[in-house]
C-alpha cells in the first residue's frame, strides 16, 4: 500500500479506467450505484471549489507576475501568452480538420450517450451550492490581481498567497488522490451502461493526433526561435530533449527548472537570461497543456453535440491561456485550473469533466515535457533580444 501510494498519477488512473471497465462486467447493481453516490458527491464537491480554485489561484498569480515588471518581464510573458494562445488555436484549427474523419465512428457512437439518462441512480445526494458563479470568480480574481500590483499594502497580498496555499492544499491532498476513485467511478458506470468501447476508441485517436501536434508544435517553436537568435533550430530542439525527458519522468515544470535551465545554457543563453526565462516561463507557458485541453474538449464537445464554433472556443483559449498561469505544479494541475471554464463557457457537465480528467492525465507527462521544452525557444528568443538592446545602448 505504501509503495503504491508513492506511484504517480498517472499510472493510478491508468489501473482506475481498467478496474472500472473489468468490475463493470460483474459488479451487481447496488454496489456500482455505491460508486456512483460517490461520484455524484465529489462532483459536487469540485462545483463547490472551482470558483475558490480560480480566485486563489489567478489573483496571486496576476499580482506576483506585475511585481517590478521590467519591459523583459512583460516581453517574456506576452511572447509565452502568445505561444500558448496560438498553439491553443492551432489545436482547434487541427481538430476542426481532422477530428471529423479520423475519429469517424467513435465520435457518432459516443454521440449516441446519454450521460445523464442512466438507469443507474445515485441512492442520494449532497447539495453544495458555490459560494459564486465561475464567471464572478474569474472576474474578482481579475480585479484583485491588478489591483494589488497598484497597492502597495502588503496585508490583503498575504491573505491571497495563503488562499493559493489553501487551494494547493487541497489540490494535491484532496483532490488529487480521490481522482483515480472518481475515474474508477466514471468507467464502471460507463461499462455497467454499455458505454464504454466507444469512449476507449476515441481515446485511443485522440491521443495519437495529440501525439503529432505536440511534435509539430515544438518544431514550429524552434524554427522561430532559431530564426531570430540566428541558431540551428533542430539542434537547439534536440540539445533540449534531456529537459524533456525528465519533465516526463517528474511531471512537473518546477522540478525540471535545474535541467531546462542547464539545457538552455548549453544552446548560447546566457545563464542570467536562463534564471530569469526558465523559472517564470515554467508557471506561465503552458503552449501543449492548453494544445491537449482544446483538442479533448473540442472531441467531447463535437460527439455530445455542444457548440464547437470559432467564435466559443476563441473565447475559451483566450481565457484559459490566462487561467493555466495559475496552474499549481502538481500533476493535473492545468486541468484542475481549467474545469470552471470547460463547464460555463463550453458546457460541460460533472461527467463530461470526469472524461476530461480521464484524457487529460492519460497525457499528463507529454504537455509538461512540450511546455518545458518550448520554455528553452523562448529562453533563445529574449536572449537575443536583451543582447541586441545592449548593443544598442553601448552605440548610444
Amino acid at each position: 500500500m505504501k509503495k503504491f501510494k508513492e506511484w504517480g498519477l498517472l499510472p493510478k488512473v491508468l489501473i482506475a479506467i481498467a478496474l472500472g471497465i473489468i468490475c463493470s462486467f460483474f459488479f451487481p447493481d447496488g454496489l456500482t450505484r455505491c460508486f456512483i453516490t460517490f461520484n455524484s458527491i465529489f462532483s459536487n464537491f469540485l462545483g463547490l471549489f472551482i470558483p475558490i480554485i480560480i480566485l486563489g489561484l489567478i489573483a496571486p498569480g496576476i499580482f506576483e507576475l506585475g511585481k517590478g515588471a521590467g519591459k523583459l518581464l512583460l516581453i517574456t510573458a506576452g511572447i509565452a501568452y502568445l505561444s500558448t494562445i496560438l498553439s491553443g488555436l492551432f489545436s482547434y484549427g487541427t481538430c476542426r480538420l481532422t477530428y471529423p474523419s479520423l475519429l469517424g465512428g467513435a465520435v457518432t457512437s459516443l454521440g449516441g450517450i446519454d450521460m445523464d439518462a442512466n438507469d443507474l441512480k445515485p441512492f442520494f445526494t449532497i447539495e453544495m451550492p458555490p459560494l459564486m458563479s465561475v464567471t464572478t470568480s474569474l472576474v474578482l480574481a481579475f480585479v484583485i490581481g491588478l489591483s494589488l500590483i497598484a497597492i502597495k499594502g502588503d496585508y490583503f497580498k498575504g491573505v491571497m498567497l495563503e488562499l493559493r496555499e489553501l487551494v494547493f492544499l487541497v489540490i494535491k491532498k484532496v483532490i488529487i488522490p480521490i481522482l483515480p476513485l472518481f475515474i474508477f467511478g466514471i468507467f464502471l458506470e460507463m461499462g455497467a451502461e454499455g458505454n464504454v468501447g466507444p469512449v476507449l476508441g476515441m481515446f485511443l485517436k485522440i491521443i495519437l493526433i495529440i501525439f503529432v501536434m505536440h511534435v509539430t508544435v515544438l518544431v514550429l517553436q524552434f524554427c522561430i526561435a532559431g530564426a531570430i537568435a540566428h541558431k540551428n533550430p533542430f539542434k537547439a530542439l534536440v540539445t533540449m530533449l534531456p529537459a524533456y525527458v525528465t519533465a516526463l519522468g517528474t511531471q512537473s515544470s518546477a522540478a525540471t527548472i535545474p535541467v531546462t535551465r542547464a539545457q538552455a545554457i548549453k544552446n548560447g543563453v546566457d545563464p542570467d537570461v536562463a534564471d530569469f526565462v526558465v523559472p517564470l516561463c515554467a508557471t506561465i507557458h503552458m503552449s501543449c497543456s492548453i494544445l491537449k485541453i482544446v483538442a479533448c474538449a473540442y472531441a467531447i464537445s463535437l460527439s455530445m453535440g455542444l457548440d464547437i464554433s470559432f467564435g466559443t472556443y476563441a473565447g475559451f483559449i483566450l481565457m484559459l491561456g490566462i487561467t493555466m498561469i495559475a496552474a499549481p505544479g502538481v500533476p493535473g494541475g492545468a486541468i484542475m485550473a481549467a474545469l470552471g471554464l470547460l463547464a460555463s463557457m463550453l458546457g460541460f457537465d460533472a461527467n463530461m469533466q470526469g472524461l476530461m480528467i480521464a484524457l487529460y492525465i492519460a497525457m499528463d507527462s507529454f504537455g509538461t515535457a512540450g511546455n518545458v521544452t518550448g520554455d528553452g525557444a523562448i529562453a533563445l528568443i529574449i536572449n537575443k533580444i536583451k543582447n541586441k538592446h545592449a548593443v544598442a545602448e553601448g552605440n548610444a
